[in-house]
């Protein structure tokens, strides 16, 4: 006999028998982090620096879901691009492919993963792009075919400890801090939160715009970093829609353009969809969320469900499906996605901003340069 929890027990219930039952692999999954950290903070592994032939730059975090990594990167390429000669590796998430693999304009997502072929697409030419399992394979191979390389930036290399970065930046989500959080698989951190003290520059994502200087103080407290961390704020900004495929005459060139006689179908492939599913609210059309699992590979079947959500709006005048940068380039590259629709999808890019919440005109990239081209070893005390 089938029995339903839910009408036994209430919400409050519910989540306490499940910590109770998590906390035990909670407190085991921490003992392997801390076991790990030891053993690299006592020098019985070494960390490989490289410090003397280039400046590696790490973007990561310390919780799993999305914290901003790619579009922290591709900031940090777009203000560097034209000062550094600059490679991105990425460890390549779900791609098909094994070992050290350069990017080439023959490749898909398939064989680098969704994201670095996103930062290769939209930099082509401007950088080199790389992916590798092994971070230290990655670097030392990257050196070898580049060898004027300048800065390695990366991707998600928090974890990483293998490789001693020059400068690490970790990101931590505005909406899930890690002192309100817990290690896995009870929370969502992979470190606990006294790894942040290892980082060179912390970046607080997805900001509010209206900061607030309480606030900001409160996180200040809470977090109780180093004096010579850095400690920056950044928020999310959306651009205007743009098609998939390439059409001729796009038929959404603004959201500002919607009215409630449309219907927008919001299809994504992200680890949180909310504040992306939130925004497209605030226009006038009608919305439906489809949402899949992070880094999802769209199938034939996934394509013909979305259509029929489609299908089912008979009463709207313009139909769309409105998807994610990083969803935009799995849904090019599928082969089941039907032709005869290619004019109906678009994509909403995102950059970064930050945000100068001290008034003192506080630049994030004239910080991280300095970081990046000032002698090894030195120490910096922030007043």
């Amino acid at each position: 006999m089938k029995i339903d929890l839910t009408k036994l027990l209430n919400k409050q219930q519910r989540k306490t028998i499940l910590t109770w039952i998590l906390t035990p692999f909670s407190w085991a999954y921490g003992a392997g982090v801390w076991v790990r950290n030891a053993v690299f903070n006592a020098g019985w592994i070494k960390s490989k620096s490289y410090d003397d032939r280039v400046a590696v730059v790490s973007v990561g975090n310390i919780t799993v879901g999305g914290t901003g990594k790619t579009p922290h990167v591709e900031y940090i390429i777009e203000q560097l691009c034209r000062s550094y000669r600059i490679a991105v590796l990425s460890r390549g998430y779900k791609r098909r492919t094994s070992g050290f693999i350069l990017a080439t304009d023959a490749m898909t997502p398939r064989d680098i993963g969704d994201e670095p072929y996103q930062i290769y697409r939209k930099f082509n030419g401007l950088i080199t792009l790389a992916v590798c399992e092994s971070r230290r394979q990655g670097i030392e191979q990257l050196m070898d075919l580049k060898p004027d390389l300048q800065l390695i930036l990366l991707d998600d290399g928090f974890q990483h400890r293998f490789v001693k970065p020059k400068v690490n930046i970790v990101l931590m989500d505005y909406t899930r801090p890690p002192y309100e959080d817990q290690l896995l698989p009870l929370g969502t951190l992979r470190e606990p939160m006294h790894r942040l003290l290892d980082s060179d520059m912390v970046i607080v994502t997805k900001c509010p715009t209206d900061l607030s200087p309480v606030t900001v103080r409160m996180i200040k407290q809470n977090l109780d970093l180093f004096p010579s961390t850095e400690l920056f704020f950044s928020n999310v900004r959306y651009g205007e829609p743009r098609p998939v495929f390439p059409v001729p005459q796009p038929q959404l060139p603004s959201l500002r353009w919607l009215t409630s006689d449309d219907l927008v179908v919001c299809v994504t492939g992200i680890a949180n969809p909310k504040p992306f599913a939130l925004y497209l609210k605030t226009f006038a059309a009608q919305v439906r969320v489809i949402h899949f699992d992070d880094h999802h590979e769209f199938t034939r079947r996934d394509f013909d469900f979305i259509f029929g959500e489609l299908d089912k709006f008979t009463g709207a005048k313009r139909k769309f499906i409105v998807t994610t940068e990083k969803d935009a380039v799995r849904i090019l590259n599928n082969p089941y996605y039907p032709p005869k629709m290619q004019d109906a999808v678009y994509f909403v890019p995102i950059k970064v901003g930050f945000l100068d919440y001290e008034g003192n005109g506080r630049d994030f990239i004239a910080e991280l340069s300095r970081k990046i081209d000032e002698p090894s070893g030195t120490i910096h005390v922030n007043t």
